[in-house]
C-alpha cells in the first residue's frame, strides 16, 4: 500500500521510497487471471520498412469463469466499488442502472459501442504494459468522463519505470502507448499504422497528459504517485529514457498479415529508434466487451 500523506513537491524521491517501489515492483505484481488467456505468437510480422510487429492471440476459453474478476477490473476504472452507492445517491438508479445509464459508453447508439471498443483496446494494452512489461500504468482517466459516449484525450497510455531509488536516474523510463481498436468483422482499415502516426504526436503532447495525470492523483491524494509522474515532466533538466509503442487489437476477421506487413511503416516517426509495435487478435471480441461490460454492471 502506497502512503498518501507525503505532500512534498520536490522532485527528489528520497523523501518517498514507496512512490518509487510503486513504479519499481509492477513485474513483480501478481497478473491477474485473465490475462492467461492472451498468448504471444512465436513468429513475428515484419513491416515494410523491416520493424517488428509482436502478435498476441487473445485466446478466449468456452468457460466464462475468468470474466467475474475481468469485469471488476472493467468496472473499478471507471466507478470504484467503494464511491458507486454515493455517486447514484439522488438519482434514484440501482447500481446497475446507474453504470448501464450514466457510466458505461452505451451499448448500441453510436458512438457508444466504438468507444467500448477502444476503452476495451486501451484497458487491454494497459495490463499488458503494467504486467508483462513491467511498468507502473496510472489508472483512473475514464471514471473522469464528461460524456460516457467519449474517449479521453490526450496519450492513451503512459507507463512509469523508476530504476534508482533514492533519486533520479537517466535510466528511468517513460513509455508512450498509443492503441487502437477494429473489433468488428470486416476488411483491415490500418489501424496498426493509425496507432502509429497518432504515437508520433505523443513526443508533443505527453507534457499535457503527464500533467492532467499529476494533478489527477493530487486530487485523489495519491502525492506518492504524483511524485513519480512529476520525475518525468522535465526531461532537460532530468533526463530519462523515452519509449514508444503502437498497438492495434483486432477481430479475427480484421487481422490480415499481408496488409500488416506491407501497409506498415515508422518511416517519420518522432521516436522511431524507440518503437514497440505489437498487434492482438482474437475472435468474437466485441462480443466479449459486451459481455465484460454486462457483467460489470450487474454485479456491482
Amino acid at each position: 500500500m502506497v502512503p498518501s500523506s507525503t505532500k512534498s513537491s520536490k522532485l527528489q524521491t528520497s523523501s518517498t521510497p514507496d512512490a518509487t517501489a510503486l513504479a519499481a515492483t509492477a513485474a513483480g505484481a501478481a497478473m491477474p487471471s485473465y490475462l492467461s488467456i492472451l498468448t504471444k505468437c512465436a513468429k513475428p510480422l515484419i513491416t515494410s520498412d523491416g520493424r517488428r510487429i509482436d502478435v498476441w492471440e487473445l485466446n478466449v476459453p468456452p468457460t466464462d469463469d475468468y470474466l467475474g474478476l475481468w469485469a471488476s477490473n472493467f468496472r473499478q476504472h471507471y466507478c470504484s466499488d467503494a464511491e458507486i452507492d454515493e455517486l447514484r445517491d439522488g438519482t434514484g438508479l440501482s447500481r446497475t442502472e446507474y453504470l448501464t445509464q450514466l457510466v458505461f459508453p452505451d451499448k448500441s447508439a453510436a458512438p457508444g459501442p466504438g468507444i467500448r471498443a477502444g476503452d476495451f483496446a486501451e484497458l487491454l494494452v494497459s495490463d499488458y504494459v503494467e504486467h508483462l512489461l513491467g511498468y507502473w500504468v496510472p489508472r483512473g482517466k475514464y471514471a473522469e468522463k464528461s460524456s460516457r459516449d467519449e474517449s479521453v484525450k490526450g496519450v492513451d497510455i503512459l507507463g512509469f519505470r523508476l530504476t534508482t531509488p533514492m533519486s533520479p536516474a537517466a535510466t528511468d523510463t517513460l513509455l508512450a502507448f498509443e492503441v487502437k481498436a477494429q473489433l468488428s468483422d470486416g476488411k483491415y482499415t490500418g489501424r496498426l499504422q493509425t496507432a502509429i502516426d497518432d504515437s508520433s504526436k505523443d513526443y508533443l503532447r505527453r507534457a499535457m497528459t503527464l500533467n492532467a495525470t499529476k494533478r489527477r492523483l493530487r486530487q485523489a491524494d495519491q502525492h506518492d504517485r504524483a511524485l513519480v509522474v512529476q520525475r518525468f515532466q522535465n526531461i532537460s533538466d532530468h533526463p530519462y529514457v523515452y519509449r514508444s509503442g503502437a498497438a492495434a487489437v483486432l477481430s479475427d476477421s480484421a487481422y490480415d498479415e499481408t496488409s500488416l506487413q506491407m501497409a506498415t511503416k515508422v518511416a517519420g516517426h518522432q521516436n522511431a529508434g524507440n518503437l514497440e509495435l505489437i498487434v492482438i487478435r482474437g475472435k468474437e471480441l466485441m462480443k466479449l466487451v459486451h459481455i465484460l461490460y454486462e457483467r460489470a454492471a450487474d454485479e456491482a
